[in-house]
């Protein structure tokens, strides 16, 4: 399998490689800071205990990393891109007016991860702690997404744009998913598994709406993932200092004459 995985990869562009490896890089760095503590705290859910990594935390990569494969093997596999085609087909047969949903199902699930706490669900790590993994997850995702669409030219469904691959929607919105089963599951993995419903709902309006294929979508979900991965493993480096220090904040309706919105007010001490 591994052999068959860079044969394939071997004939892509290499920006793919590129890419992976930014995500890979960070995340080793992230290793090294979890090898540092492994031995002075113990982690529940699977993560480390008594310095070594559970089979439940391997697991956790394997769903991104399937489908990071999927994704890198299906530029180059005729296989796939004729069952991309074939599902396309099956979704526009009836010729139907586009349902932009998705371009606002994208972001709930990471307004969601940050707006629980605030309403009374305790989160798993303090806001700023929070706030640096979401910032570090959606860049990480963000750079790696946008680098893939400038360099790797797949006609989008529709034909209107040559950066289909990867989708830039579903990573977002996996980003979101990920993001609260890690800080929310403790709670009740209903938080976790409805966010994910959302990020599968909008990968599927992605393709409803013809504007990617079945393998941008897989390749988004597999890069959003392995984003938040990234951004949890790098978190040890900084949390010291995240820790410790006092913050308020409120959550102010606001309304302007013609959108109502939410303004959010924090202040760090």
């Amino acid at each position: 399998m591994c052999v068959l995985v860079f044969k394939y990869i071997s004939q892509i562009d290499r920006v793919v490689v590129k890419s992976a490896g930014v995500l890979l890089l960070t995340m080793c760095i992230g290793l090294s800071a979890y090898a540092q503590r492994a031995d002075t705290a113990r982690f529940q859910e699977g993560e480390a205990v008594d310095g070594k990594v559970s089979p439940m935390y391997h697991r956790e990569y394997a769903v991104p990393a399937v489908f990071l494969t999927f994704g890198i093997v299906s530029l180059r596999n005729p296989y796939i891109k004729h069952q991309d085609r074939g599902l396309r087909d099956g979704l526009q047969r009836d010729n139907h007016d586009r349902f932009p949903i998705d371009d606002y199902t994208q972001y709930v699930p990471t307004a969601s991860f940050l707006a629980l706490d605030l309403l009374g669900v305790e989160a798993k790590h303090n806001f700023k702690s929070r706030l640096f993994t979401g910032l570090v997850a959606h860049g990480l995702m963000a750079g790696t997404v946008n680098l893939m669409k400038g360099s790797l030219p797949v006609m989008r469904p529709d034909h209107s744009a040559a950066n289909s691959f990867p989708s830039g929607h579903t990573a977002t919105a996996f980003v979101g998913a990920e993001l609260m089963w890690q800080e929310y599951r403790h709670q009740s993995v209903w938080y976790g598994v409805s966010a994910y419903a959302v990020a599968a709902g909008t990968g599927f309006f992605r393709m409803y709406n013809n504007k990617h294929w079945f393998s941008d979508v897989v390749m988004g979900a597999g890069v959003g993932i392995l984003s938040v991965k990234a951004a949890y493993l790098l978190l040890p480096l900084v949390e010291g200092r995240l820790k410790g220090k006092k913050r308020a904040y409120v959550l102010i309706p606001t309304y302007n004459g013609e959108q109502y919105g939410l303004s959010l007010h924090c202040s760090l001490h």
